[in-house]
């Protein structure tokens, strides 16, 4: 029986989250770690697991990946969520990084202070409103199919349902004026293993509040304050 995969990082988002979903689309079962201390971190260190020196880091199929590009590309292409040729590739990897461009603005945003929250706010919802979602928009009313490459459910699909719903949590209405987005919404929120990784008690987790802040803040203090002092 092939082990499931194991996932080092905080007890959170971050960039990890775009990987549970993926892994949680195939309906595939993993198991988690959460760094808490910093004697967690360098025992990953020393044993060579980190490659660049940071996480996210995932065990699969008796590898240590890491650099979340390229774990997500590998359980894409395992599990059949990455096209059916070269081109579909290409296109699923063009619509990812964009939907990665308006996450991340997403990713940080936790972390400002409450000025800069309210400017980052603004800007999410002007990019999301006039330059990611009208392609995803359009290209879903042109093509008239269920999902956003070859009529086949991909990673591009699982990536824009993440983002759908981020920024939702941002701000309730922001697809009141993209009809095929609700539409695409509500059905991949059917599609079983979505359905159940949305399900409270899955994996998926939630906004970060006060208290996962302040401890990924105090976690990154002493990573910050181990590079400086050097080995």
């Amino acid at each position: 029986m092939t082990e499931k995969p194991k996932l080092y990082y905080f007890d959170g988002r971050g960039k990890m989250e775009p990987i549970r979903w993926l892994l949680a689309a195939a309906g595939v079962e993993f198991e988690e770690e959460y760094l808490e201390t910093r004697e967690q971190y360098e025992k990953l260190l020393q044993d060579g697991s980190l490659l660049f020196q940071q996480v996210p880091m995932v065990e699969i199929d008796g590898m240590k990946m890491v650099q979340t590009r390229a774990i997500l590309s590998y359980i894409a292409g395992k599990h059949n969520l990455y096209g059916k040729d070269l081109k579909e590739r290409a296109i699923i990897d063009m619509y990812v990084e964009g939907t990665t461009d308006l996450m991340g603005l997403i990713l940080m945003f936790p972390f400002l202070s409450t000025e800069d929250k309210e400017k980052q706010l603004a800007t999410i919802i002007e990019k999301a409103t006039k330059r990611y979602f009208p392609v995803y928009e359009k290209v879903l009313k042109d093509h008239g199919q269920d999902f956003l490459v070859g009529n086949q459910f991909s990673w591009a699909d699982v990536h824009l349902m993440e983002a759908l719903l981020m920024v939702e949590e941002k701000s309730s209405n922001v697809l009141a004026e993209f009809p095929q987005l609700q539409a695409f919404k509500a059905r991949i929120s059917s599609i079983p293993t979505i359905k159940k990784f949305l399900q409270p008690g899955s994996p998926r987790k939630p906004a970060a509040d006060e208290k996962s802040i302040a401890e990924v803040k105090e976690f990154l203090a002493e990573m910050r304050q181990r590079e400086a002092a050097g080995p």
